[in-house]
């Protein structure tokens, strides 16, 4: 027989391969639908002591996005991993509601009328670029029917991610950095899809020249040290990165591009040494650049004397002092949902600042379990890479899922105080659409990786000597 079923766990395995888990699949997304309009009844409950009037829609609307999701990977992509879809869609769920709670916020309603003379909510806007996310996601996963395909493109996809950067740098300042693209009524933020760009970039230089690259000269304080030819490649993506941190002040894109490089470079050639040679390079490269660059200067002030009142009024914003103290009046389990007061945080409280929302609303309790779906969409990125039978699908695999974990922290760590503020956004939570699309895409290739991954190899076809033998068999 060429296929098994079990009708125990209604699962359907491929002899001599993995479950496809495609059931588990569908389950998984039973809960990652229900829990996000669960809590967009207790918004409305909180707010309104009525169920929202537009919950149907919402319901009808997750489902659908879940619904076509799950049967375009069980058609196209059998075999992938079954969490990715179901957390990535408990996140993108999780954040049209926070964003929807922050829409009924009167201060927030009253300071863009003050501001711009006219309030829009964003939930719409986020359900739509959802929906956009979403078909993307698809189209990656119908016309990128082997990831392998994506190698041919190496040096054309460093061609486009340096374009990418160095865009912004044309366009006005927002909030002080160069980070935006604005033509018209469209406003995208290269920096987030440069991450998935860049890294099939990274992937396909890296497993051509990781051999040279693992090669050490000599050994100090139990470090191998590469040799000075093959430092070559580290300092260039450290010299762009500083030049993105100087021309367009974004040190979210800045850390995202050097870290994922340096990540990448350790996991194809094995050596310690490059982890410190990154984080050393890093540390003095944000060093030298904060010694001249205001705004840098203004968010390290920030970061370490966020209470301070000759802070506030230099910088002009005490964001990080109200987004620490959502975090601490949130407690052990939160205030509830839509009973904070994280909106005092101002226009950035659904974007760099969502997750102050999820802290005081949810407490610490909430946060850890929204940092656990991060933690575990990270892992799966990198059980997937294990998996992967070819060197470029296993570099591609943990970049991606690198620059995906790298840069939750980057953006929880500035809004806790951990570090400086980055201005990136929250991977699905935050409100944008260039956030949601290019990390749609980004889950659409892992999934595709992993289904390559995870196939069945085709049975030998049998040679023509045995079949002679069986034919002269008595």
């Amino acid at each position: 027989m060429s296929n098994l079923t079990n009708t125990g766990s209604n699962t359907t395995v491929s002899s001599g391969g993995l479950p496809s888990r495609r059931n588990t699949e569908l389950a998984m997304l039973v809960f990652a639908v229900l829990v996000p309009v669960f809590a967009y009844a207790n918004v409305g409950l909180a707010i309104n002591d009525e169920l929202p009037s537009g919950m149907l829609g919402y319901g009808f609307g997750m489902v659908l996005l879940a619904g076509v999701g799950h049967l375009v990977v069980r058609r196209y992509a059998p075999y992938a991993d079954p969490l990715l879809l179901p957390l990535a869609t408990l996140l993108n769920g999780l954040g049209l509601v926070l964003i929807w709670r922050l829409d009924q916020s009167e201060r927030l309603r009253q300071r863009a009328e003050s501001l711009f003379g006219s309030f829009s909510p964003d939930a719409p806007k986020q359900l739509m670029y959802s929906a956009i996310g979403l078909a993307l996601f698809v189209a990656i996963l119908l016309l990128l029917k082997d990831h392998r395909v994506l190698q041919r493109y190496t040096y054309i996809s460093m061609a486009v991610g340096l374009v990418l950067l160095v865009l912004p740098v044309f366009f006005p300042p927002v909030n002080g950095a160069r980070i935006w693209v604005k033509l018209g009524f469209i406003n995208l933020q290269p920096g987030e899809f440069v991450k998935i760009i860049i890294a099939v970039f990274f992937a396909g230089y890296l497993m051509v020249k990781r051999d040279a690259l693992a090669l050490a000269s000599r050994r100090f304080m139990g470090l191998y040290l590469p040799r000075g030819r093959d430092l070559g490649p580290i300092l260039v993506i450290w010299a762009l990165s500083l030049m993105i941190l100087v021309f367009e002040t974004d040190l979210g894109t800045s850390l995202l591009f050097f870290g994922l490089f340096v990540i990448m470079l350790y996991v194809a050639t094995e050596r310690t040494s490059w982890i410190v040679f990154g984080l050393l390079l890093s540390a003095g490269g944000a060093t030298v650049v904060a010694t001249f660059e205001p705004h840098v200067q203004d968010r390290v002030q920030a970061w370490l004397h966020p209470f301070a009142k000759e802070t506030i009024e230099s910088t002009g914003s005490d964001q990080i002092a109200q987004s620490l103290w959502a975090f601490g009046s949130g407690g052990v389990l939160g205030t509830g949902w839509g009973q904070g007061n994280s909106d005092l945080i101002g226009f950035a409280a659904n974007s760099d600042f969502i997750l102050a929302t999820v802290g005081e609303e949810l407490g610490l309790t909430g946060m850890m379990a929204v940092l656990i779906i991060y933690g575990l969409i990270v892992e799966r990125g990198v059980r997937i890479s294990l998996a992967a039978r070819d060197p470029f699908g296993k570099l591609l695999a943990v970049g991606l899922s690198g620059a995906f974990g790298l840069q939750v922290f980057v953006v929880a760590g500035g809004v806790m105080g951990l570090i400086p503020l980055t201005g990136m956004t929250m991977p699905f939570l935050a409100s944008g659409g260039s956030s949601v699309l290019a990390n749609w895409a980004l889950i659409g290739i892992l999934i595709r990786i992993s289904d390559t991954a995870r196939r069945p190899a085709p049975a030998p076809a049998p040679s023509p000597d045995a079949e002679m033998t069986q034919v002269v068999r008595p």
